[in-house]
């Protein structure tokens, strides 16, 4: 059972996807892979992180810094959701 309503998706997919264009200039799926592409660097992965911290009140650390969370804007979304479910991810640290 999700708690998070197909709006709340929407908005968090539309805040990355205009993040991702302001800072690359270029036009993104939801669904693409952002470093396969050519889209991404390493660096760049990293503002990712602190934007979605930023944005989102979430706190991405320890496994959750794997690559294949910020892979694509939908894994992203997944990624903040998770986060931000309180049951989801457990409290370990």
């Amino acid at each position: 059972m999700s708690s998070f309503e197909p709006e709340a998706t929407e908005a968090t997919e539309k805040e990355i996807l205009r993040f991702l264009e302001a800072r690359t200039k270029r036009s993104w799926e939801t669904d693409a892979d952002l470093f396969a592409s050519g889209g991404l660097s390493s660096l760049f992965a990293m503002e990712l992180v602190v934007h979605l911290e930023k944005s989102f009140g979430v706190s991405v650390r320890g496994a959750d810094l794997r690559l294949d969370n910020f892979r694509t804007v939908a894994s992203m979304t997944a990624l903040v959701e998770r986060l931000q479910t309180p049951t989801a991810g457990g409290t370990g640290e």
